[in-house]
């Protein structure tokens, strides 16, 4: 069964407004990124590891695992997945590889965006109980 979907009306209510959002929604390929990390981040292990690595500078699998309470092979494979997009780097000293998060990690998102979603967290819980 298929569904028809409704031509796109083309006479605006306002106008204004209209152009006011279409000149300012990011760019296809921008959204496309923004999703891309965004969904990155939806995984647990991963956004814990993120927040680990900011308030601790650098640590070992081992390490994170145990800040976690998760095992070392949920961490290797989120840590592998954060690297390759680009927001944690490691580097090897001796036999021991410390993760930290990338000197190219968006700054506001460390500082502005993780805070405020962890509160509006703790606010939704908050109204819930």
């Amino acid at each position: 069964m298929t569904t028809k979907q409704a031509p796109a009306r083309q006479d605006p209510v306002d106008p204004e407004r209209v152009a006011q959002a279409s000149s300012r929604i990011p760019a296809a390929a921008d959204i496309a990124r923004l999703t891309s990390l965004l969904s990155l981040m939806a995984d647990p292990v991963r956004l814990r590891i993120l927040y680990a690595l900011d308030v601790s500078a650098e640590l070992c699998v081992g390490d994170l695992a145990l800040a976690l309470g998760a095992n070392e092979d949920q961490v290797t494979y989120a840590l592998r997945l954060l690297r390759t997009a680009g927001l944690v780097h490691a580097h090897k000293q001796g036999r021991v590889v410390f993760n930290r998060l990338a000197d190219e990690f968006p700054e506001a998102l460390r500082q502005h965006c993780l805070n405020q979603l962890v509160q509006l967290s703790r606010d939704a819980t908050d109204d819930d109980n």
